[in-house]
């Protein structure tokens, strides 16, 4: 499965990258949500996983532009527990899932495959 992934933390990025690339590709990093945006139009991965609070375009901007361009798109939030509003946000814009920070490699792969299974 082909993966971007993006959060304005380059050790958020980090971790997710060691999480997932032992079986999946990840084929870009995006440090805010114009990048996410200008990445998915590029590389068309198959999910997304996308940090709600960013500098110049946070995630669920970057979501809404995604999903509006790709109804198909699938994307998930990445949430520290107390973004709960944010995540009512995330889940209009068109998010799928979300995962919360820290990130735990059981958590993240579980709602990656639940995802990819619909």
């Amino acid at each position: 499965m082909d993966v971007l992934i993006t959060d304005d933390s380059g050790f958020m990025r980090d971790l997710l990258r060691e999480i997932l690339e032992e079986d999946h590709t990840i084929v870009g990093e995006a440090e805010n949500g114009v990048e996410a945006v200008e990445l998915y139009q590029e590389e068309q991965p198959d999910i997304v996983f996308m940090d709600i609070v960013m500098p110049i375009k946070d995630g669920i901007e970057a979501t809404d532009e995604i999903t509006d361009m790709d109804g198909s798109a699938k994307v998930v939030m990445c949430t520290s527990v107390e973004q709960a509003e944010q995540m009512k946000d995330s889940i209009k814009a068109g998010a799928e899932g979300y995962i919360t920070k820290p990130f735990q490699k059981e958590s993240v792969l579980e709602e990656l495959n639940s995802i990819a299974a619909e």
